[in-house]
């Protein structure tokens, strides 16, 4: 029950994010204002989703997960309220920033209560577990939207968000006591937020790890955030956008239960590195396509389904990694980890809402580039491993 209830308070961020993406095909018409700036729906929530991250994590170490979590449940209940009664786009443009802003909460503590709870490779189980839940979030949330959006119109959308906050935070009252104590000798709280961050940062290997999720992360929200564009120059209207953007979740689902399977026989690095070579595959043949003049809704997204095994088989032990550096800054560890995400997320959603968009090229070189910049990082951050391990072994008498 105590992982059921943290899968739900990890799920909700990603659940509002993603809900009301088929509805971002009308609001410009809607609200009478151009493309670019409805991207900024989303790109609101991703920042305030990440950087309100900064705050929760050291104060949840510090302090304790539950208070925090109640916080940031209150929150996205006033900006969903907030975003069903909105009448221009300014309006909501703010409200999906207070949302995001009360949904950091549950994906930060959610982590960071994994690495409490879990070790080892039996950490990299739970985040598959966390993972596979994850991933049935978007395309389910995009196909209930999009079907609410055409039947009840989009408002019912953060409507069904605020009854969601309320139920989650009887169930973090109830079912979550997760304590951290002060410490004997503690300054004041924003000296020792500022001195964890500082230790994290001069931590290599966080630094590197971080660079892979953020990429990796950015491969995504790029997907996310063209796909209704590319949709719609395709003739998919807003019920049917779920459909295809669950390509890549579902896929994610996939490699999480291999992750969850495999984790202990193979070991992290081989996991992360057959997911970025199936990521890579799955890119390969969607520009194939493109180039050879096969531009449609199936040709899409069929690719995209190893980019979400890939995904899945990289995500869970990046993510264990990266929390697991320091033990006793999981809190913050999660907290910077997730703001790099979603501010590397926001710009690539914003920066394809900028290009035309009449078929999958530029989404699919943008998603490429990004790979790209992961695998780098994880081929370093391998070799790194590797040197430790030999000057260890040089230096054992």
């Amino acid at each position: 029950m105590l992982l059921f209830n943290l899968v739900a308070q990890v799920v909700y961020g990603l659940l509002a994010m993603t809900i009301c993406l088929p509805s971002m095909q009308e609001w410009g018409e809607i609200f009478g204002r151009d493309q670019a700036t409805v991207q900024l729906t989303l790109s609101a929530f991703l920042v305030t989703y990440g950087g309100m991250q900064l705050v929760y994590g050291p104060l949840s170490d510090r302090y304790g997960r539950r208070p925090f979590l109640l916080l940031g449940l209150a929150l996205a209940l006033a900006g969903a309220l907030l975003a069903a009664s909105a009448t221009d786009l300014n309006t909501l443009i703010a409200a999906r920033a207070l949302l995001g802003a009360g949904c950091a909460s549950g994906m930060v503590i959610g982590r960071a209560s994994v690495q409490d709870v879990f070790a080892g490779p039996a950490r990299t189980k739970a985040m598959a577990y966390i993972g596979m839940s994850l991933g049935v979030t978007p395309p389910v949330a995009t196909v209930i939207g999009g079907y609410i959006h055409v039947h009840w119109g989009w408002a019912w959308n953060f409507g069904l968000l605020a009854v969601l906050a309320l139920v989650l935070m009887l169930m973090a009252w109830r079912g979550l006591n997760l304590p951290r104590k002060r410490a004997a000798g503690q300054g004041h709280w924003l000296v020792d937020m500022g001195r964890a961050y500082r230790r994290l940062m001069v931590e290599a290997t966080f630094q590197r790890f971080v660079v892979i999720l953020a990429a990796t992360a950015s491969t995504f929200y790029a997907f996310m955030a063209a796909t209704p564009i590319v949709l719609r120059h395709y003739g998919v209207g807003p019920d049917g956008v779920g459909w295809y953007v669950m390509v890549i979740p579902l896929g994610y689902m996939v490699g999480n239960y291999a992750t969850s399977h495999w984790a202990h026989r193979y070991g992290d690095m081989r996991m992360m590195l057959l997911g970025h070579g199936l990521t890579l595959l799955g890119i390969g043949l969607l520009l194939a396509f493109i180039a050879a003049g096969w531009a449609t809704a199936f040709s899409f997204a069929a690719p995209l389904v190893l980019v979400g095994i890939g995904h899945g088989l990289l995500m869970p032990p990046t993510l264990g990694a990266t929390v697991g550096v320091v033990p006793a800054l999981a809190g913050t560890a999660a907290a910077l980890a997730g703001l790099l995400q979603q501010v590397s997320g926001a710009l690539s959603g914003y920066a394809v809402g900028l290009m035309p968009n009449h078929d999958a090229r530029d989404v699919g070189l943008t998603m490429l580039s990004l790979t790209s910049v992961s695998m780098v990082f994880l081929l370093w951050q391998r070799r790194q491993a590797a040197l430790g391990r030999t000057t260890a072994a040089a230096g054992a008498p």
